[in-house]
């Protein structure tokens, strides 16, 4: 710990950021205090700092000598406990770990709230490891103060003393240490590293390139990894944590992005690779007939790989191109139906913009039309790695290198995509569900956004209800056209997908949703229309935008989901056809600007703040599925028989890949989004 400490003990780059949850950390104190074998720890002898970080956040004053290669998250893990050191994240958050800890029972814990009250435990571990007999002492105190002052007896006393010298040894634990010798290359070094994690901590194909960067052009990584931190923070908050003015950062109402993100846009833009471990392979220089490794083939794929990076990570490119998505109908993160769409959209608008030459005008046209595409078809849902390299191969196939052949390019693959039969029959049956977060509802929405259409039976507009920088406690609503428990108790309706149809749901204001309750659409519908005095033109505008067919309220209710769809059909196709208006400018979209900087909480850290409460259910938000997670009392997400450490975790073994858990979750009883959950115990 004080190789750590000082800087002599360091992380090589290769290594990944801290992914350990507090319940694990717990796990590997109780496994040293109980002298269990906690596995072997491998360290690098080179005294090279420039391919090095830190263990914690911390800034070290000696150039390291001994590198850790395999056993991060248990060093890490100690050293967060026993020096009380700050860990960075995968989501580049800071957090300080604490382990408690119950002498008497000799249990150890992630405080929660009950345990920060208890004079049983020792509220962190790390007061043991920097004066035990000074803990012991306080120990003591405050447990006989709690027991209105009587003593303790010296049994009672000599058991505490034992278990807290038992705890301040596990500073004296012996690893098995393997270490490499400083003759080792980085390149066999980053071998071994990959190997190791072919187990344990899974890593992806995306983690083992960029573990090759980390050997070959360790600024490139470091670029990546910058750029997709800053995407989280403002100008202002950066400017805060830095200390230095910073004019701008990649933040946007769309996505965080991470490393990974940026890599796939510079591997395809540079590479015309979209498969990662293809690209794996070709950037180590192998031989694809020979197997062997040809160094002038590596310099070649790198030479290309920092090309597509240097426009990847232009400013001027990144918020030329998220004027696609505005012009595309999308005004928020809940929008997007795959991360890989915008991802992999950028690199087709720096493909267009860089090697055909088209203009910032014509190419947002274009490229508006192809995600409006991609989003509703749900194109980069499945084998999305797969999908982009036939997009790659249809645009090196071209022989023509000008931005009428690029254009065109793109029209011919949306026009065999969207098709009038998929329009007529395809699209109406993808509306067959209860999923409002899946690609064909919400093209309906970005549709509506285009369109400027109001909510229902209001003069309010859906895009504005959408823009990001409204933050109103209550705005616009999914009103159930045919409301449940009329469904339920008149109908005899009592499947939830049956009820829950997005055919039968429609934007209007809550206030409106709580007026509405559960009368019958017979009942509320003219009332509605009187009371708001919308008649005419307006009524039927309005009564476009949102699928009502004529005569709606007294249509069978399969008969109503039905003629809605196909209207829902319509609509979106005018929205879809508006984008190759020239004249169609959309309002920019806004976010807000934070007054201090946001630290977000880990899951854990929730339950353990009370935020959330062990026991406490958790369901699909989208109703995709009938799952039902379980919050348990480590701060892990039970699902099944699997316990997951945090919500995106649990939302892909929830068969969601591609989704922001914190959005794709919400509490059973109230409806709140964990995001929301998050949002307010960090305000």
């Amino acid at each position: 710990m004080d190789g750590v400490d000082s800087g002599r003990v360091r992380l090589p780059d290769i290594q990944r950021p801290f992914v350990w949850g507090n319940a694990k950390v717990r796990d590997l104190v109780d496994s040293m205090y109980r002298g269990f074998p906690v596995g072997q720890v491998m360290f690098w002898e080179n005294r090279a700092d420039e391919h090095t970080k830190s263990i914690g956040v911390a800034d070290k004053t000696q150039a390291g000598s001994m590198q850790v290669v395999d056993g991060q998250q248990r060093l890490t893990s100690l050293y967060a406990v026993v020096k009380g050191a700050k860990v960075l994240r995968d989501d580049y958050a800071e957090e300080r770990i604490v382990v408690a800890f119950n002498p008497k029972t000799e249990r150890f814990a992630v405080p929660d709230n009950a345990i920060r009250r208890s004079a049983e435990w020792i509220h962190d571990i790390r007061t043991v490891f920097e004066q035990p007999i000074t803990a012991r002492r306080d120990y003591i105190e405050a447990l006989e103060t709690a027991q209105g002052g009587e003593r303790l007896s010296r049994d009672e006393e000599t058991a505490i003393e034992v278990a807290i010298n038992r705890l301040a040894d596990v500073l004296k634990y012996q690893f098995y240490v393997v270490q490499l010798k400083e003759s080792v290359g980085r390149e066999t070094v980053a071998d071994i590293f990959v190997r190791i994690n072919s187990q344990g901590v899974k890593l992806s194909s995306g983690d083992f390139i960029l573990t090759w960067l980390s050997v070959f052009w360790e600024q490139g990584r470091q670029e990546l990894e910058d750029f997709a931190r800053h995407s989280r923070f403002t100008p202002q908050e950066m400017s805060r944590m830095l200390d230095r003015p910073v004019r701008w950062t990649p933040k946007n109402p769309y996505l965080t992005l991470d490393a990974v993100h940026m890599l796939r846009v510079a591997m395809a833009v540079g590479n015309g690779r979209a498969q990662f471990a293809d690209a794996y392979n070709a950037l180590r220089g192998r031989d694809p007939r020979t197997r062997e490794i040809v160094p002038e083939n590596r310099e070649r794929e790198l030479e290309k790989l920092k090309e597509g990076h240097r426009v990847a990570l232009d400013p001027k490119n990144w918020d030329k191109y998220l004027k696609v998505l505005e012009r595309a109908g999308v005004r928020t993160s809940s929008m997007i139906t795959s991360k890989n769409a915008v991802i992999y959209g950028y690199a087709l608008w720096l493909i267009g913009r860089t090697r055909f030459g088209v203009s910032v005008d014509a190419l947002r046209e274009g490229m508006a039309r192809w995600f409006f595409m991609v989003q509703i078809t749900g194109r980069f849902s499945g084998s999305p790695e797969s999908k982009a390299q036939e997009d790659l191969n249809r645009l090196n196939a071209l022989t023509e290198r000008t931005p009428e052949a690029f254009l065109e390019a793109i029209d011919a693959q949306i026009a065999r995509t969207l098709t009038a039969d998929w329009w007529s029959l395809s699209f109406p049956e993808d509306l067959h569900t209860s999923n409002i977060f899946g690609p064909a509802y919400l093209g309906y929405v970005a549709a509506l956004t285009i369109l400027d259409a109001d909510t229902l039976l209001s003069t309010l507009k859906v895009k504005d209800w959408l823009d990001p920088s409204r933050r109103p406690v209550k705005g616009m609503e999914k009103h159930h056209l045919f409301p449940k428990d009329h469904l339920k108790q008149d109908l005899g309706i009592t499947s939830y997908s049956h009820i829950n149809q997005v055919a039968n749901q429609a934007l209007v204001e809550w206030s409106d949703n709580i007026e509405i309750s559960n009368a019958k659409p017979s009942e509320y519908w003219d009332k509605q229309v009187r009371d708001k005095a919308i008649e005419g033109d307006r009524l039927a505008q309005q009564m476009w935008w949102h699928a009502l067919p004529e005569d709606w309220t007294e249509l069978p209710y399969d008969d109503f989901l039905k003629e809605r769809r196909r209207l829902i059909a319509e609509v979106t196709y005018e929205g879809f056809r508006k984008l190759s208006d020239p004249n169609y400018q959309p309002r920019t979209a806004s976010w807000p600007v934070a007054d201090t900087t946001p630290v977000l909480p880990a899951f854990d850290e929730l339950v353990r703040d009370g935020a959330l409460a062990a026991g406490m259910e958790l369901v699909p938000a989208s109703g995709q599925t009938e799952s039902i997670v379980e919050i348990t009392e480590d701060g892990t997400l039970r699902l099944g028989d699997e316990e997951h450490k945090t919500p995106d975790l649990a939302a892909q073994a929830d068969g969601a890949e591609d989704v922001d858990g914190w959005e794709y979750w919400m509490v059973k009883d109230d409806g709140r989004l964990l995001a929301e959950v998050r949002q307010g115990a960090n305000a």
